[in-house]
């Protein structure tokens, strides 16, 4: 009898976890962009390539592109304008520079503060840090990656590689990406985060 109610609460969990597509991920970061790329809410590729949508390509998890950067903050920095891909401009500034090792070689990366979203609810404390390194082109978009970062409350921020993603552009035209500054060159392989975007057709 014992067994018999073990194998019908196989048989009915099996069945509640079939219909429902397991989201792909070695991290819940890597999962969470799954879902919001599957989401035609937010997602954004194209419709066709919507359809066929099952993972994004993700490099493998490495904790040596998890780096602790100290901050030298740039408080007198003017604003100016940052050029995107489109004929739109934003308003932004160097919050400051990052410091922090990679393999054995010192790097610095300058971090950017939009002035837009420094009044928009729940971005007062954003930061962006976009950069380019010795992948792009290769194993990862040829335009570079971003990473999203908060204003620490000490001078020392953690920037976490493995989860640098590619501008919406390098799915859909239609969207304005900001052009990486060719300032913020790193020049090693950062292999983490996303890798460059394959359209469903093109594998």
């Amino acid at each position: 009898m014992k067994n018999l109610v073990l194998l019908l609460l196989l048989v009915f969990t099996l069945s509640c976890n079939s219909g429902k597509e397991q989201l792909l991920g070695e991290t819940e970061w890597q999962k969470q962009m799954n879902a919001d790329f599957k989401d035609a809410s937010k997602s954004p590729l194209k419709k066709k390539d919507l359809k066929q949508f099952k993972s994004l390509d993700f490099f493998k998890y490495d904790s040596i592109y998890r780096v602790e950067a100290r901050l030298k903050r740039t408080p007198n920095s003017q604003w100016f304008k940052m050029k995107t891909t489109t004929d739109e401009e934003s308003d932004e500034r160097i919050f400051g520079v990052l410091s922090f090792q990679l393999k054995g070689k010192n790097h610095q990366l300058n971090v950017y503060q939009g002035k837009e979203l420094m009044t928009t609810e729940g971005f007062e404390d954003y930061l962006f840090l976009p950069f380019l390194d010795d992948t792009n082109g290769e194993t990862s978009y040829a335009g570079g990656r971003y990473v999203d970062l908060s204003i620490p409350e000490s001078d020392t921020i953690i920037i976490d590689f493995n989860e640098a993603y590619n501008p919406y552009c390098a799915y859909n035209e239609k969207y304005s990406c900001p052009i990486v500054p060719r300032e913020n060159y790193v020049p090693v392989k950062i292999e983490a985060g996303l890798k460059n975007y394959v359209k469903p057709e093109e594998k």
